[in-house]
């Protein structure tokens, strides 16, 4: 790439550099390329000469010490608080001791064996002599272990068994069915600070099935219990035609949300609860380590029961980013190019005043390619664990649905959102240019900035998307300054590409996050949010 001095000479601009650790996922390095980026040689560049390091085990604190301006991380120090098990459980138990269960009652009871093992025997005997009620199920999942790996379920005691570190939770039996599938949701959640408290969540994400009929007599049936790709890629019905759900085992959001549209489920009273279990739940582990230049990408998992309640499964540290299909590639693909633009409005800021050290060499720039956009999906019906709904006659364009309470619910149809395509030659290309610009007068540096105001970015508008929560629903507090001004004392940017923010929400949750961060202030502004939430959601009753 080429840009023009002030003397009007033509000189050759860096590419952004990018490193990678081994065992990254390919997809990274691929989206790094599409826009233009190089990979960081050893053998050819300065060892500061790179400006993102993605990897999937956590950074020695030295890496973070020495960060320089121009550079990121992907991870936070310490982030695993909250992505093993255990750690989980535990700041949710102190969280629910310190401001009430009611407020952390979105993750079921958890005992962490075998320290818990006697508090677990005394749950179980007192559940098994109540008079009058059903039997619990329970789930047992080893603390250091993903993709389903080594969990248990079941109900009678006496088929408990571990060899190591686990936590027993009751199993959630009444969870949301389409067409008799379990499911569950995987959410993508940046931060981008930890102080102050800085949360964004992707619009899109991945409703991904089990490829069984659930069947709470069969609960050693893990494609009928587990809803992990990693599994039930290997069953026999994975690649067969399901009713109801189609071949595989993944929906993307927009088409479980359009969806529930569909049968008159209110998804965006379902996505408020789920935002709030996010700010709850990364709230339990503040504060971390003081770092700078982080963001970290976590994977939580969500499942929905019949009452539409969200319940947290897990969070995850480096959410998978394989490719298992093509709904997998549209999804993934677009979230690491929103990840790189959301680094970028925060980046242009810091390039301003730093210039990154010179590279002994330049690296081909690789041609941008653009990702294909899916076909519209279509949606089937909806069936719960318990509540069986009957579809009952109805046209294609006002589909009716009739519950067991015998209401019935017409919702016209939905037109389709069509994808913003990607890459898109944006804020890398100006960050790029920051960056090999030599030092300018005050008055270069003023016309430069008026420059990019001018730009037609998305991100100056900031509009939410129609599957995020309206502002007026949701509280927020949509900011209008230019997107490369960053400032501790401003609201962040509402929306970078797919990703919306969700905390702050208000200028008082701003304010509780700086610094010492104030977690009690923070509960007591999502207790007026939740408040808030609910009076609209009586109103329109």
């Amino acid at each position: 790439m080429e840009m023009m001095t002030d003397d009007g000479a033509r000189e050759t601009l860096k590419p952004l550099v990018f490193r990678l650790h081994e065992n990254t996922p390919a997809i990274v390095r691929e989206v790094l390329l599409e826009r233009g980026w190089t990979e960081f040689d050893q053998k050819e560049q300065d060892d500061a000469d790179w400006n993102l390091y993605w990897r999937n085990s956590p950074f020695p604190m030295t890496d973070h010490h020495s960060i320089k301006p121009w550079q990121r991380l992907n991870h936070y120090p310490e982030a695993v608080r909250i992505t093993r098990k255990d750690y989980l459980a535990r700041h949710l138990k102190r969280m629910k001791g310190a401001y009430g269960s009611a407020l952390y009652e979105f993750s079921p009871v958890a005992f962490i064996m075998p320290n818990d093992y006697i508090k677990f025997i005394t749950e179980y005997s007192k559940e098994r002599q109540s008079v009058g009620r059903r039997s619990s199920y329970w789930i047992c999942k080893p603390v250091h272990l993903s993709r389903g790996r080594g969990i248990l379920i079941f109900q009678d005691i006496k088929d408990l068994v571990y060899h190591h570190a686990v936590i027993v939770q009751k199993y959630i039996s009444n969870p949301l069915l389409i067409s008799g599938y379990k499911l569950d949701l995987r959410l993508y959640v940046c931060v981008t600070s930890f102080c102050p408290l800085t949360i964004y969540i992707y619009e899109e994400g991945l409703v991904r099935f089990a490829t069984e009929k659930f069947d709470l007599s069969s609960l050693d049936n893990i494609y009928a219990h587990l809803t992990n790709t990693s599994i039930n890629k290997y069953g026999a019905s994975y690649r067969t035609y399901k009713e109801g759900v189609g071949c595989g085992c993944k929906w993307t959001f927009s088409k479980f949300r359009s969806y529930l549209r569909i049968f008159g489920v209110d998804d965006v009273l379902l996505w408020q609860k789920i935002n709030n279990i996010v700010i709850l739940t990364l709230l339990a582990v503040i504060p971390l380590p003081e770092a700078s230049n982080c963001f970290e990408l976590f994977g939580f998992d969500i499942l929905v029961d019949d009452e539409f309640k969200p319940w947290l499964l897990e969070v995850n540290y480096n959410p998978a980013l394989c490719l298992d299909c093509s709904i997998d590639d549209a999804v993934k693909r677009k979230l690491l190019h929103d990840i790189i633009e959301l680094l970028n409005y925060k980046q242009i800021d810091t390039h301003r005043q730093n210039e990154m050290p010179g590279s002994k060499a330049v690296r081909r720039q690789m041609p941008w390619r653009r990702t294909s956009q899916s076909a519209p999906e279509k949606a089937p019906g909806l069936l719960s664990c318990r509540k069986v709904s009957t579809l009952i006659s109805a046209s294609p364009t006002q589909p009716t649905l009739q519950f067991a309470s015998g209401s019935i619910h017409k919702v016209s149809t939905l037109t389709k959102k069509t994808p913003r395509a990607h890459p898109r030659e944006t804020l890398t290309s100006q960050l790029r240019e920051k960056m090999n610009m030599p030092k300018a007068s005050s008055q270069a540096k003023t016309e430069a900035r008026n420059k990019l105001t001018a730009v037609n970015s998305p991100f100056i508008s900031a509009q939410l998307s129609r599957w995020s929560p309206s502002p007026e629903v949701c509280n927020y507090k949509l900011s209008k300054r230019p997107y490369f001004l960053s400032d501790k004392d401003q609201m962040p940017v509402c929306q970078v590409g797919g990703f919306v923010l969700i905390f702050p929400f208000n200028e008082a949750a701003l304010q509780a996050s700086k610094d010492n961060i104030d977690v009690k202030s923070i509960i007591k502004e999502i207790n007026k949010l939740m408040c808030k939430q609910n009076s609209t959601r009586e109103r329109k009753a």
